[in-house]
């Protein structure tokens, strides 16, 4: 069977909880990102109505720096969600397998298991 190491744990074998936990933080990742760009949307729309719908310069600059905000959140939003994937595939990139390719194959669930 195949052994799955992780590097900088000290060479101990990866459970099934160790990579249910890397599943969860991507799945997290992922919500933060949307929840960033619902926020980003959110402050677009309102700025954008102030602008449009409002000829009072308040209104008007109050718009305008609802929607360079939009553009900041959106931005630190992406830049997080990048940051947190790249520590996700720098994880992934210390473990290996210590096995033959079939049985890598068979670990990954690439290709079925046979009764040598």
């Amino acid at each position: 069977m195949c052994e799955v190491t992780d590097h900088e744990g000290g060479g101990r074998e990866l459970t099934l909880r160790d990579k249910l936990a890397i599943d969860r933080t991507a799945l997290a990742n992922e919500r933060t990102l949307l929840a960033y760009a619902r926020t980003g949307l959110a402050l677009m729309i309102v700025g954008g109505s102030l602008v449009k719908f409002f000829e009072s310069p308040a209104a008007s600059l109050a718009g305008r720096l609802l929607l360079a905000a939009s553009a900041l959140v959106i931005l630190i939003g992406a830049a997080r969600f990048l940051s947190v994937q790249r520590r996700l595939k720098g994880i992934a990139m210390r473990t290996t397998t210590r096995c033959g390719a079939r049985q890598a194959a068979q670990c990954a669930g690439t290709e079925p298991a046979r009764d040598d």
